[in-house]
C-alpha cells in the first residue's frame, strides 16, 4: 500500500548495509523488516519524513559504525528526531515506534558492548528490553499494536542514555589523558 515508503526503507538499508561494509548484515536485514512490516503506521502518509530516516539511522548505528562518539551522535539524533518530527508536522504511530524501538536496540546494544559495570548493563536491559518485550507481548496477546505508555515527569530510558554516554565519555577521557 505504500510502495514508495518501501522503496526508500529499501534504499536507506542498503546505505546502512554499504556504510557498515557487511559488518553486521543479520542487524541490517532485521532493521528492515520490521520497518517494512510496519509501514501501516505511517498512518496516511505515503513517504518517511526526516524524522523516520533519522531515528533508522540510529537503529543502524551498530551496524554502521563504533566508534567512541557513537553514543553522542545517537543521543543527538534522538533529540533531533523529536523536533524534525514536531517541527515538520510529521509525527505518526510509525515514527513513534521507531524511535522507542531504535532506542532499545541501539542503547542495549551499547551497554552489552561498551559498558564494564554489570549493574550498569542490567540497569540498561531493564530500562529498555523489558518494555518492548511487554509491549510486544500485549500487542500480540490483543491482536494490533499497542502504543508504550510515555510518562512525562520520569523517563529512565532518558535517564539511562544519557548515564550511558557520560560514562563512555568518562571512560575515553580518562584513556586519553592516561595514555599521554
Amino acid at each position: 500500500m505504500r510502495p514508495r515508503a518501501l522503496g526508500e526503507i529499501t534504499l536507506l538499508h542498503l546505505v546502512f548495509a554499504a556504510a557498515g561494509r557487511g559488518k553486521r548484515p543479520v542487524w541490517t536485514m532485521a532493521s528492515w523488516v520490521l520497518a517494512a512490516t510496519h509501514l501501516g503506521m505511517l498512518e496516511d502518509r505515503r513517504s518517511l519524513g526526516a524524522a523516520d530516516i533519522v531515528t533508522l539511522t540510529r537503529a543502524n548505528l551498530p551496524a554502521i559504525t563504533d566508534g567512541w562518539a557513537v553514543p553522542v551522535v545517537a543521543l543527538a539524533s534522538d533529540v533531533a528526531d523529536g523536533h524534525l518530527a514536531r517541527r515538520l508536522g510529521t509525527t505518526s504511530r510509525f515514527g513513534a515506534a521507531a524511535d522507542s524501538l531504535a532506542d532499545a536496540a541501539f542503547w542495549a546494544w551499547f551497554a552489552l558492548r561498551h559498558e564494564p559495570s554489570c549493574r550498569v548493563r542490567i540497569a540498561a536491559l531493564a530500562a529498555w528490553v523489558a518494555p518492548v518485550v511487554a509491549v510486544t507481548t500485549a500487542s500480540f496477546g490483543r491482536g494490533r499494536m499497542v502504543d508504550a505508555p510515555r510518562p512525562v515527569v520520569v523517563r529512565p530510558a532518558a535517564a539511562m542514555q544519557a548515564v550511558l554516554a557520560a560514562r563512555a565519555l568518562l571512560r575515553r577521557t580518562r584513556g586519553y589523558r592516561s595514555s599521554r
